[in-house]
């Protein structure tokens, strides 16, 4: 999938009017038809099943919130199978509505930009559940997983599911996340997948469960490990591309630290550097060619590289300093590719420069709990987005540069700042988005 993009002056596009706000649409029966039709390939390829238990299919007959976990593409189509011939609008990103807004909106999207306070967020869903009288599904991780496991949620749910008085759903798939990895550049793996749909919340605990009661409930249903089931399973991936792109999760050396060195290709993984040499097996499991494993299991590695961030980050060594293509969005007519600039990354949050000095923009570690950071985005590269309700940054780096442990290391000074801010005062609700 690609989106549209325009070469434009910089000072130009600043002036350009915003997207304005519209009331969410109940999708027709036209729409939700056609998007049921256009999934039946995908479903029938993976052989697709799905189970739902007594309290979910008695909670969907009215309006309902829908959780699901996000791994790929196919996400969208699974809950077309299962949902339909219900209306539902789904909580998506604001750049999938770039030239394309018209279509969105009939589909039944929400727009919504990832990790910045959106407080017109809350009320569009209240008023398509209510309004609308159609259901409402949200992706909590906003992004896809990266390792597998489930990304950084946010800590006011609970408070939003009481707000929304109404049943909360989830739906978990088996089996996405294998057969389309993010990191192996939306190459498509032969792979069954599966959903379980479960009540998560009923509108009863919505009013009487204490929201933190509600929010551990919602982390332990996106307890996962796709990497960890698929070993368990036997699921056996024999694609000769599998390791393509891996680096872009496993971007450290495991034997030598070095963090420029690595690449995925074919069913391997080798360090420039030290010249150290894995193998990706059938089963998503590392074996190193000299018989010196040091993490056989992928996200053990992936929260190695994480430990390793909250070390440079104490040192006070934490640092990303890269070139950058940047692209703009202001509206939902393109996204607006403005020049080149720096992008930096430290304890003190993110700074990006560029177009001549014009760019100059800052963002402090508390602005979100997550980072929007994508692989091939809309196939035109590794990505970085920072930005605020004005605008959005899309920033591309031009050499090797590790957007997953920038994810991490946002998160992790998105604790640090908000345990700042809080001492010594009692926790309090925060405002963000799903």
């Amino acid at each position: 999938m690609k989106i549209k993009t325009k070469i434009a002056d910089y000072e130009a596009v600043m002036s350009l009017p915003r997207a304005r706000h519209k009331p969410p649409r109940r999708p027709g029966i036209l729409f939700r038809s056609l998007v049921r039709l256009l999934a039946t390939k995908d479903l029938r390829e993976t052989d697709f099943t799905y189970t739902i238990d007594g309290a979910a299919a008695e909670a969907l007959r009215s309006p309902c919130l829908i959780l699901m976990n996000h791994s790929s593409f196919i996400d969208l189509e699974i809950v077309s199978k299962i949902l339909y011939p219900m209306p539902y609008g789904i909580v998506c990103t604001s750049d999938g509505f770039v030239g394309k807004e018209w279509l969105m909106r009939q589909i039944g999207c929400i727009p919504t930009q990832k990790f910045v306070p959106d407080a017109t967020l809350i009320g569009d869903i209240q008023y398509a559940l209510a309004k609308k009288r159609c259901h409402v599904l949200m992706y909590p991780e906003a992004s896809y997983s990266f390792d597998g496991c489930a990304t950084a949620l946010p800590d006011h749910l609970g408070s939003l599911f009481r707000r929304l008085h109404c049943p909360v759903v989830m739906i978990r798939t088996t089996g996405a996340f294998a057969r389309d990895p993010l990191y192996n550049g939306l190459q498509k793996r032969r792979v069954k997948v599966s959903a379980a749909v479960s009540l998560l919340v009923s509108r009863q605990e919505c009013d009487t469960l204490p929201p933190a009661a509600v929010q551990e409930r919602l982390t332990r249903a996106f307890d996962f490990d796709n990497f960890a089931e698929q070993s368990e399973k036997a699921i056996a991936i024999r694609e000769d591309f599998r390791a393509d792109g891996l680096e872009r999760i496993l971007y450290k050396c495991a034997a030598c630290g070095a963090e420029d060195g690595m690449t995925g290709k074919g069913v391997s993984l080798v360090c420039a550097r030290c010249g150290k040499k894995y193998t990706m097996t059938p089963l998503g499991k590392m074996e190193a060619e000299d018989g010196q494993t040091e993490f056989a299991h992928i996200p053990d590695w992936y929260r190695w590289e994480r430990a390793c961030v909250k070390r440079e980050i104490d040192a006070g060594e934490y640092r990303i300093d890269t070139e950058v293509s940047i692209g703009v969005m202001v509206n939902y007519d393109a996204i607006y590719m403005v020049g080149d600039g720096r992008l930096t990354h430290t304890e003190e949050g993110f700074t990006l420069t560029g177009c001549g000095g014009r760019i100059l923009y800052r963002q402090k570690p508390q602005s979100s709990y997550g980072l929007y950071a994508d692989y091939f985005w809309y196939e035109i590269g590794d990505m970085i987005c920072i930005g605020n309700r004005d605008c959005l940054y899309y920033c591309f780096p031009k050499g090797k540069c590790p957007v997953a442990k920038a994810r991490m290391a946002a998160e992790e000074l998105y604790r640090r700042a908000k345990q700042r801010l809080r001492a010594p005062s009692e926790p309090s609700v925060s405002q963000s988005h799903g």
